[in-house]
Formats: C-alpha cells, sequence, structure tokens
C-alpha cells in the first residue's frame, strides 16, 4: 500500500512511473542507493511510497539495459559454463565468472525469501523510514570512503573465484536495507578486497543481474494490483525509462572509473544524508 489518499489518473500515474524510471536508471547503478531515492523523491513529491512492489518492477527496466549492455559477457560466462560442464574445464576465466556469480547470487536470495516468509511487516518496517535510509546512507558513505583509502585496487575480473562471489554477494545482502545501495555495498567490499575499481564495477553489475530479475518478478502481481499503481501502462513507462537511463549510467560510471575515484558518490551520500535528516526534523514527519 501507499501513503497516498487516492488513486491518480492515467496520465498522471503515467507521468509519476516515468519519473520514478528515471530516477530508478539513475540511481540503480551509481552506488547511491535506488532503494532509498524511489523511497524518499515520491514522498518529496507528495505522492507517498509507492511501495516495494511498484519499486521492484520498475528495476526490470534497469535488468533489461544491464544485459543489453553486457550481453557478450553473458555470452561468454554461459558458453564457458557450458564447455566446462562437457569437458570439465572449471578453471576457465569464464566459467569461474559464472560459479563467483551463481555463489554471489544465493545469500541475497536466502535472505530475500526469509524477509517474505517472516517478516510480513517489512514494506512499512522503521527501516524503510527517512531519517533510517539518512543514517544508512551516512554510514555506507563512510565506508566507501574507508574502501577508496585503503583498497589495494590490484584484482582483475578475469582473476575472479568463487570466494570473490561469496564476500561480494554477502555484501549485496545490506542492499535489501533500504539506503545500502546494492552497487555501493557490492563495490565498497570489493575495493576492500582488491579489486580495480572498474572491475569491481563490472562484476558489481553482472552480479545484480540474477538478484533483481527475480525480486521484479517476484512483485510482479503485487505492482498491477496497487491500488494508485494505475495498472499495466504506467509500469511499462517506468520500465522503458528505466531501461535508457539505466544503460546510459552504466556506460557513464564504467568509463568514468577508469579515470576517477568514488569519492564523489561518498560526498553526495554523506550531503543525501544530512540533508535528508535536516528536512525531516524540519518537516517533523516520521
Amino acid at each position: 500500500m501507499t501513503d497516498v489518499a487516492t488513486a491518480p489518473g492515467l496520465l498522471e500515474a503515467c507521468w509519476r512511473d516515468f519519473v520514478l524510471g528515471v530516477v530508478q536508471g539513475l540511481t540503480e547503478f551509481l552506488p547511491i542507493s535506488s532503494t532509498a531515492h524511489l523511497k524518499v523523491v515520491p514522498v518529496l513529491a507528495g505522492w507517498g511510497d509507492p511501495g516495494v512492489s511498484v519499486t521492484a518492477v520498475i528495476q526490470l527496466g534497469s535488468i533489461v539495459a544491464v544485459i543489453a549492455y553486457f550481453r557478450q559477457d553473458l555470452q561468454s560466462v554461459l558458453k564457458g559454463i557450458s564447455v566446462a560442464v562437457s569437458r570439465g574445464q572449471w578453471r576457465e576465466p569464464e566459467a569461474r565468472l559464472g560459479i563467483a556469480m551463481a555463489v554471489g547470487t544465493v545469500p541475497i536470495l536466502i535472505a530475500g525469501l526469509a524477509i517474505k516468509l517472516f517478516w510480513p511487516g517489512y514494506e512499512s518496517s522503521p527501516l524503510r523510514s527517512v531519517p533510517a535510509i539518512a543514517v544508512v546512507s551516512i554510514v555506507m558513505a563512510l565506508l566507501l570512503a574507508l574502501a577508496e583509502r585503503i583498497g589495494p585496487r590490484i584484482k582483475q575480473l578475469v582473476q575472479v573465484e568463487g570466494r570473490d562471489g561469496l564476500v561480494v554477494g554477502l555484501a549485496q545482502v545490506l542492499a535489501l536495507i533500504p539506503g545500502v545501495s546494492r552497487s555501493g555495498s557490492t563495490l565498497t567490499a570489493s575495493l576492500l578486497d582488491g579489486w580495480q575499481r572498474q572491475d569491481a564495477a563490472r562484476f558489481s553489475f553482472l552480479l545484480g543481474i540474477p538478484a533483481i530479475t527475480i525480486a521484479g518478478l517476484v512483485e510482479l502481481k503485487g505492482a498491477f494490483t496497487e491500488p494508485s499503481g494505475g495498472g499495466v501502462l504506467p509500469l511499462l513507462v517506468g520500465i522503458v525509462s528505466a531501461a535508457v537511463v539505466s544503460w546510459l549510467a552504466i556506460d557513464w560510471l564504467l568509463k568514468f572509473l577508469q579515470r576517477h575515484s568514488t569519492w564523489i558518490f561518498v560526498i553526495y551520500r554523506l550531503l543525501f544524508g544530512v540533508l535528508l535528516l535536516v528536512w525531516w526534523a524540519g518537516s517533523g514527519s516520521n
């Protein structure tokens, strides 16, 4: 359920989901938390919380973008797994990357299923409140700053092992907390584990494909039946806008990390968290 009292008309619903898609595309693959922005932007706009189901389905647009962008990498992984199964060549880079992706996906699937089964009030829990998101954003900014400072940045994607998938996959579980950022937590863990920035980002993108896809598909029914969702058309608008903007964001970030550090995101997250706390305190909201 959302916080708005009445359902918007079709055009307004399309506009809202278009904006949510743009926000999703800009924030899913940058380490600044798409979940936090998809919660906060509609609240600041007076639309209310769109809900877990709607935001999860709009994320499917980001999956379309990342699959299209990394289609050659994914083809190589599938080919590597196929060769490994038929010939036993599991030490090839493509096969090891496939194993790492599979291993890294297991923790968030287990955690997500546990929340779905045993935490029915998660969507309205204090973890999704504005002050909680603000505090988490600040904490994650500090952890990313630490990773930027002490990470040796020597490992490349061709060196990936199943153990790397587990380490980054465990960090990905933290993304179930709004404000953490899936790409932020995985990028932070990768940098602390010694990865080069661009390779850390590439693995973060690839690792996110199974988790975000499954989350979106699971929430499809709930999104279409949201009272304020507006039906199928607004969701399609949101998915398309998320796909286009996600593609642009992926391309920009990979090129950016070739020459720059992640400090700009550290500063942004600190400011985002502090400004949210100031706004929340001034508005008297919860």
